[in-house]
């Protein structure tokens, strides 16, 4: 299956230009069944990557504008009276997608932000009473500008702890920048990107990734990572159990991606500041990613037999 995750990747990159990092992340996101925060600010192509994503795998896209206004029922779809039945039926909402892009999550309020704990842990929504399953597979992309303050509502650790992935695509460089240019002049846009996989493809890629080994040592050299956070000082709240489960899901996606059917400790290394960041709380004046990188530098790989 290497071809058709080349396949993928080649796919992207007609629209993405120079992000071979953030593409990468992404497809491990969608391997390992987890869902990505694209923390940045405006125009660096994020909904585009979102869009290219869903056009690649042949899924149906939705799209969320987050507003204060926005109901959960928005999220989710609601029952509505038929007058030709005289019964209700249910409306379903843009969850009942395969790609969905969740823009500006932050400026959705916090009733309307816990509609998509349920759907994105356990793919399904529950309306009135009724649990209804979404498509398969189910992938979300939320985007929040961390620039701006005024009128967002901070993301709650819950909510925060269901991105197995958090990211930011950050500017392009001066080369990278031309290469936009030119392909616009060249009007290789968008529009002509063709589907280069199935989802039935995807499900495949995704049950095959969970066959990829991880040794008991390289699961202990996780716990000891995640464990360390709970006892650091400079760490206000630890890192949750969910966060050492979604490392290993993510570790052998990303083992799976290289073309191998093993997990070794550089796997974790290169994951570990994009699965655990977001997923911890600093104390004062700290960054999430800096204290990551110190516990990986203070739990030494030499150790994981002890």
């Amino acid at each position: 299956m290497r071809e058709t995750i080349a396949k993928l990747t080649e796919n992207l990159g007609r629209t993405i230009v120079g992000k071979e990092k953030a593409i990468r992340l992404v497809i491990v996101a969608i391997l390992s069944e987890g869902h990505v925060l694209l923390e940045d600010v405006p125009g660096v192509g994020k909904t585009l990557l979102a869009k290219s994503l869903a056009r690649s795998i042949e899924g149906k896209f939705q799209r969320i504008q987050c507003t204060p206004d926005l109901l959960p029922t928005d999220i989710t779809g609601t029952n509505i009276w038929n007058p030709n039945t005289r019964e209700f039926e249910f409306l379903g909402g843009p969850t009942f997608t395969n790609v969905l892009l969740a823009d500006e999550i932050n400026r959705a309020t916090p009733r309307t932000q816990s509609a998509l704990l349920e759907v994105m842990e356990e793919h399904q929504v529950t309306v009135d009473g009724e649990s209804r399953p979404v498509p398969k597979p189910f992938f979300v992309i939320a985007t929040q500008n961390p620039i701006e303050y005024q009128g967002t509502f901070p993301l709650p650790e819950a909510q925060m702890d269901r991105f197995i992935i958090s990211l930011s695509l950050g500017y392009p460089t001066e080369a990278e920048e031309l290469m936009m240019l030119q392909r616009q002049h060249n009007k290789t846009k968008f529009e002509k990107l063709d589907g280069c996989i199935s989802l039935e493809d995807v499900k495949k890629l995704q049950e095959l990734c969970t066959q990829v080994k991880v040794s008991t040592e390289l699961q202990q050299y996780m716990i000891n990572l995640v464990r360390a956070s709970r006892d650091d000082e400079e760490i206000s709240l630890g890192i949750s159990p969910r966060g050492t489960v979604a490392l290993q899901k993510a570790t052998q996606a990303l083992a799976f991606l290289e073309g191998r059917d093993f997990a070794t400790p550089d796997d974790v290394k290169f994951l570990a500041p994009y699965v655990l960041s977001h997923r911890l709380i600093p104390a004062a004046g700290r960054q999430p990613k800096m204290l990551v990188e110190k516990l990986l530098r203070s739990i030494p790989v030499e150790k994981l037999a002890s």
